[in-house]
């Protein structure tokens, strides 16, 4: 007998986990993804008739295509079971006009997790396609269709070949370079602290530090200024305890996670690129086999959500837990008593596990170490999101001599709370620091002084956490747009990843000022918000898809049309790099490649020399002390530096030389890079400097 009912979903794993829960009068298919879309030789869009999308089914689909009508044709009743955002929705209705179902037909089925009661519950309750959604969909690609295909053939006329320009990925690329800027003007300024030790009687010694001269804060801009404190305060005496106030704090979990914090944690805490999140976090959500008789399960609700919302279901598991595994201190909601009403499932939840009860060490034998590195980050940030505060005793001191402040800090956790199961990166550097028991009017020694001579930092370029997180606070882009954002910027080679950190590269420079001279909208952040604001307006029915994309369009066209003219006036021309060909003798000009500049002769194609553009680095060669060092490249695009006379000269380094030698071994020292940022050490591990971040 065969199946009543078809069912499609994006995916192969998908359709698996869902058919076991169905049973057999339901068959279940995937689409792999969309099946149709804009063409890619054409814009594709009619502006002059309300913007109207030309679709075609994708290339390479057609047996897809062919195969899910053929199904569709056997059965009695077809449901859309797509994923639970706009690009599912948009999904659900191009498989609908290709099948020929009637839209208004109640045959989309929704569900936030793939467990069997949500699978099950949502195919007691089907809907229409919803409309709106598809047309927030549709209005954001053929906004960002608009904005491609009119920018990139521009830049290939100007600069080279294959560029492209995206709305969120131009507003990235200029955030990168913004940044950059910042550091290059960035003067440091000298600044100095003052840290102390002290005493009560024979206890132990607890630290504090320089606050101010005669009641008032007082910077430390030179080493006079750290003289003239140390002139004042007399080692002999002692030291007056003038104030002790102690309080109690309170620290509350971090919500359980969205798109962006789950992408931003993941890549501080486990290194993870973006990319690699969303594609384990897929994988979680669709269904990991556990064995036995659960079989395959989806572990996580849905993972594209800007939402912090759990259900009522979730949240009485997750206190009943806590209250198993913690006890009652632990647990922020009390257990409720009967049975509860089964959520109706909307798509709108945080991401937190399907169960609560599937504790990392249950899943340890069926997930991959990755899989179960996320795994462990949801649940456990889920989970403690759900627990009650911990709770802080600090006590802040200030000690008086001769007119000189120092203040010390004290903190005690009194009550642990989530912080027993997790704390986010943020607040991982948060230590009890325990002080002597004081009281005003005690007397204390000063044991020790350190004064410091420190430098302003500039601020620090961007990593994808931090990326993610300016692009989700200017509202730009939303959760399923970061990734593949980060991705493109990096693929067209814009910006490099440098200590895992983004780096702009000359071509991002020379497309950035292109865009930002002749497209300003497209890299004004306000404005990109708001577009991405009127596109959220379209999913709710208060705003009209044609006319958010005619205001966005008509301005648009003027720039197209003015940068038509400009463009052509300022043609790149291939500069000349004052030498001649070592080969034919003929002149070598500066040219544009995929990594930056390059020498080639002017004979192209009839000789094709060409050379590397060496950066000199300003520091003199430590083996042979008359050549430069200069930064190159190796075949796999990696940066290492050597001698500017090699091959007369062979030294070569991965590690950029400083131009000092080691005050130990006077090796020569290097600069080393790393998560926590630049320090320069000796290679030989006998000598390091402070960490600069």
């Amino acid at each position: 007998m065969s199946a009543k009912n078809l069912v499609i979903v994006e995916s192969p794993a998908k359709a698996k986990t869902i058919e076991k829960y169905l049973g057999r009068n339901y068959k279940v298919i995937a689409s792999l993804g969309h099946v149709r879309d804009l063409p890619k030789s054409q814009m594709g869009v009619d502006i002059d008739n309300d913007y109207a999308p030309k679709y075609i089914s994708i290339r390479g689909k057609g047996d897809v295509i062919k195969g899910l009508k053929r199904e569709a044709k056997k059965v009695d009743h077809v449901y859309l079971a797509a994923d639970p955002d706009r690009e599912g929705e948009a999904i659900a209705w191009h498989v609908s006009y290709l099948l020929g179902l009637d839209p208004k037909d109640k045959n989309r089925v929704v569900f936030n997790e793939i467990t069997k009661d949500a699978v099950k519950n949502s195919f007691k309750e089907p809907r229409s396609i919803d409309e709106k959604l598809v047309e927030a969909q549709q209005a954001r690609r053929i906004l960002d269709r608009l904005v491609g295909y009119s920018i990139s053939p521009l830049l290939w006329k100007k600069v080279k070949k294959g560029l492209s320009a995206g709305r969120v990925q131009s507003v990235a690329l200029k955030l990168i370079i913004d940044r950059e800027k910042e550091i290059n003007d960035f003067k440091p300024e000298e600044y100095w602290t003052i840290d102390a030790e002290f005493k009560k009687g024979r206890g132990k010694a607890f630290p504090a530090s320089f606050y101010g001269l005669d009641g008032k804060k007082t910077k430390l801009p030179d080493n006079d200024a750290v003289q003239d404190v140390l002139g004042r305060v007399d080692k002999a005496q002692p030291f007056d305890v003038t104030s002790v106030v102690k309080k109690e704090r309170k620290r509350f979990p971090a919500p359980p996670f969205t798109t962006s914090s789950l992408q931003q944690e993941a890549n501080r805490k486990l290194n993870f690129r973006t990319r690699k999140t969303m594609m384990l976090a897929q994988q979680l959500y669709e269904g990991i086999n556990l064995g036995g008789k659960e079989g395959t399960v989806g572990l996580i609700t849905y993972m594209r959500t800007d939402s912090t919302r759990v259900s009522s279901v979730a949240k009485a598991e997750t206190s009943k837990f806590i209250h198993e595994e913690y006890g009652e201190p632990y647990a922020a909601t009390k257990i409720r008593q009967g049975k509860l009403q089964e959520g109706a499932q909307d798509a709108h939840e945080a991401i937190r596990p399907s169960s609560t009860y599937r504790t990392p060490k249950s899943l340890e034998k069926v997930l991959t170490k990755d899989q179960m590195r996320l795994y462990q980050l949801i649940w456990s940030r889920f989970v403690a999101s759900e627990m009650t505060p911990a709770v802080v005793d600090t006590v802040s001191v200030k000690l008086h001599q001769n007119g000189a402040e120092f203040r010390a800090n004290g903190s005690h956790t009194k009550f642990k709370g989530f912080t027993t199961l997790y704390v986010s990166s943020r607040d991982a550097d948060q230590k009890d620091r325990e002080l002597p028991e004081l009281a005003e009017g005690d007397s204390v020694t000063l044991t020790k002084t350190d004064p410091a001579q420190h430098f302003t930092q500039p601020p620090a370029r961007y990593s994808e956490a931090n990326l993610v997180k300016a692009l989700e606070e200017n509202g730009v882009g939303r959760p399923s747009t970061y990734a593949p954002t980060i991705e493109t910027i990096q693929k067209r080679y814009y910006v490099k990843l440098s200590a895992r950190r983004f780096e702009p590269t000359e071509l991002g420079e020379i497309v950035n000022s292109l865009i930002v001279e002749f497209f300003p909208d497209v890299v004004d952040i306000k404005f990109t918000a708001n577009v991405e604001g009127e596109l959220d307006a379209i999913e709710t029915g208060e705003e009209n898809w044609v006319k958010v994309i005619d205001q966005f369009y008509k301005p648009f066209a003027k720039e197209v049309d003015h940068a038509e003219e400009g463009i052509e006036k300022i043609q790149l021309k291939d500069e000349p790099a004052g030498f001649n060909c070592d080969i034919c003798g003929a002149p070598m000009v500066i040219k544009m490649g995929r990594y930056g500049k390059f020498y080639a002769c002017s004979r192209f194609p009839d000789c094709r020399n060409t050379k590397a553009i060496v950066k000199e680095i300003g520091v003199i060669c430590p083996k042979c002390g008359i050549g430069q060092v200069v930064e190159r490249k190796s075949k796999r695009n990696r940066t290492f530096f050597g001698c500017s006379r090699y091959p007369d000269c062979d030294f070569v380094s991965w590690d950029k030389p400083v131009g000092r030698n080691c005050p130990k071994d006077g090796h020569f020292l290097v600069e080393k890079r790393s998560r926590g940022g630049v320090q320069v050490v000796c290679p030989n591990g006998d000598y390091e400097e402070a960490i600069q971040k």
